[in-house]
């Protein structure tokens, strides 16, 4: 009896793994995958699947096992199997259809009512579980209801069955191999789900690999020098295992990494026709059968920026076939990463050249603004004092020497205050004995922009103690703090009004103060932080601060 039960049961494992072998045949269509695949399928998608599952549980039917005016088949683990995957649509009607079916063919046959039943059941039980239940427990709840489906059909065919000893017989059969039968549908549901989640391990796989190149590469598109692409090229290699990666622009081989790099090291190349077509065209170029320098397989992939075509990321490897799928997904991600980089890279490269313009012309404004302010200083004295203001003229003629030959943006804070001390020497010989100025400088050597702090004396002197009628003091002030360098411009003359702090802050400042407005523009672009005014009880005071280099 045992060796009977289990050839019953291999023919039900036999049967089974004819199905799992057809639907892993399915799996490979493209057509099949992507009705699998789809969250929402059209009617004719879903009509397609059901007729597939009824299919089965009609055919297992033709094909079951004839023991003792039963059947031994697996119709249930088709109706389960559907219905829990696909939902209702399949399993109901695969039920419906497959119990009908079973219960005409014999209609007087001692298990045909009991059938009928538990095929609708089973039809209804897999809808249950798939609107009701988690997708990770499909497959042990598909092996608990088709047990209980199968025990069902042998209470059933006990207790409908008017010859008790002949449903007794079935029953002591076919129990065994039916019931532990249905561990095939835990297979069959397995299949299906690990179509849907191979592609989501792949493209989250891949995901990680785009994300991770471009993390590696962030910093070298923002230098987007051909060395620093080079750099790109290299880390896109090791992360693909690709023989030879390249980027190009619309014209010409930016940067090339790889077998026969040696070649790219000196020269200037241009773009090949088929790297043309995929900039003209936009759209992706695979060769798998490419001979061409002893590479095989070829992926050419646009960048874009603003909308357009900016150039190509090509990979290249030597045998051939080499450009699947996961491949191109990846590096359809890694182009569109690369294409961010590339643009914010751009934009960031257009602000910083902005912001250079913007410093250029500040400090441009300076010079005839310090120039008028000096002449003026020195035509009061050429009547009444000429030969200091020989002397003085010399002494802006030097200062100014300086000033034109300077090639560099930035200056030792030293050098910036001996250009003061070449100004307050030409305004003490207008002021005196009426200006005292005094300098507290520290040996630091932080690097300033040229001007910076002459228009903030010059405007202490001019604004706070020419107006003043008693002799005033300046203290120029240069401390090494905790974190920084702090520059201080303090004076004891007349002091600013409020008014005037808020419209500098705000940006509204008159035009007579283009010096202090100036100072405070160019300390924003070059530092992020502006001057710090403070109104004293007498006079006014002046702050900045600055990072000293290491």
């Amino acid at each position: 009896m045992y060796s009977e039960q289990l050839m019953m049961l291999l023919a039900v494992f036999e049967r089974a793994a004819l199905m799992l072998m057809t639907l892993f045949l399915l799996t490979r269509t493209q057509l099949f995958q992507s009705i699998v695949k789809k969250t929402h399928r059209r009617p004719v998608e879903t009509a397609m699947i059901s007729s597939l599952f009824i299919l089965f549980a009609v055919f297992s039917t033709y094909t079951g096992l004839n023991v003792d005016g039963s059947l031994v088949n697996v119709r249930i683990i088709a109706v389960l199997s559907g219905g829990i995957i696909f939902g209702p649509w399949v399993g109901i009607p695969a039920g419906i259809i497959a119990g009908i079916h079973r219960y005409l063919i014999d209609v007087d046959g001692p298990t045909s009512v009991a059938c009928l039943i538990t095929s609708i059941f089973a039809g209804l039980l897999a809808t249950w579980i798939h609107c009701k239940c988690a997708k990770k427990n499909y497959a042990l709840l598909g092996i608990l209801a088709g047990m209980c489906c199968e025990m069902l059909t042998m209470v059933l065919i006990v207790v409908l069955s008017h010859n008790k000893v002949q449903a007794y017989n079935i029953v002591s059969h076919i129990s065994f191999p039916m019931i532990v039968g249905t561990l095939s549908i835990g297979l069959i549901i397995k299949l299906v789900q690990d179509l849907d989640e191979e592609k989501d391990l792949i493209a989250a796989q891949q995901a990680k690999l785009a994300l991770d190149i471009a993390n590696k590469t962030l910093p070298y598109f923002r230098i987007n020098t051909r060395h620093a692409l080079q750099k790109v090229c290299s880390i896109i290699r090791f992360y693909t295992g690709a023989d030879a990666v390249a980027i190009t622009n619309t014209q010409d081989v930016r940067a090339y990494v790889g077998r026969g790099e040696e070649q790219f090291l000196d020269a200037h190349h241009k773009i090949s026709q088929m790297t043309r077509q995929a900039v003209e065209s936009g759209e992706q170029i695979i060769s798998n059968n490419l001979n061409v320098h002893n590479f095989h397989s070829l992926l050419i992939i646009p960048l874009w920026e603003n909308g357009e075509v900016s150039g190509t990321l090509k990979i290249f490897y030597c045998q051939p076939d080499r450009i699947r799928m996961s491949l191109r997904e990846m590096a359809i991600g890694l182009s569109q990463i690369i294409s961010t980089q590339m643009e914010v890279s751009r934009i960031e490269q257009l602000k910083q050249m902005a912001s250079k313009a913007e410093f250029s012309a500040l400090q441009s404004k300076i010079n005839p603004h310090f120039l008028f302010n000096a002449l003026n200083a020195i035509s009061t004295l050429i009547r009444i004092r000429p030969d200091d203001a020989r002397q003085l003229i010399a002494n802006l003629a030097d200062f100014l020497r300086y000033n034109l030959e300077r090639d560099v943006e930035l200056i030792d804070i030293q050098e910036e205050i001996q250009q003061v001390r070449d100004y307050v020497a030409i305004e003490q010989a207008r002021f005196d004995p009426k200006l005292e100025v005094v300098f507290d400088i520290d040996d630091v050597h932080p690097r300033v922009p040229c001007l910076l702090i002459q228009p903030l004396v010059e405007n202490a002197i001019l604004h706070g103690i020419q107006p003043s009628r008693v002799t005033g003091k300046v203290l120029i002030s240069v401390k090494k703090s905790v974190d920084n360098v702090v520059i201080t411009i303090t004076d004891t003359g007349v002091g600013i009004d409020q008014q005037t702090i808020d419209k500098l802050y705000q940006g509204k400042i008159d035009s007579h103060r283009i010096g202090l407005n100036n100072v405070h523009q160019r300390l924003l672009l070059l530092f992020g932080d502006g001057l710090h005014i403070c109104r004293l009880e007498q006079g006014t005071t002046m702050k900045f601060y600055v990072k000293e280099q290491d």
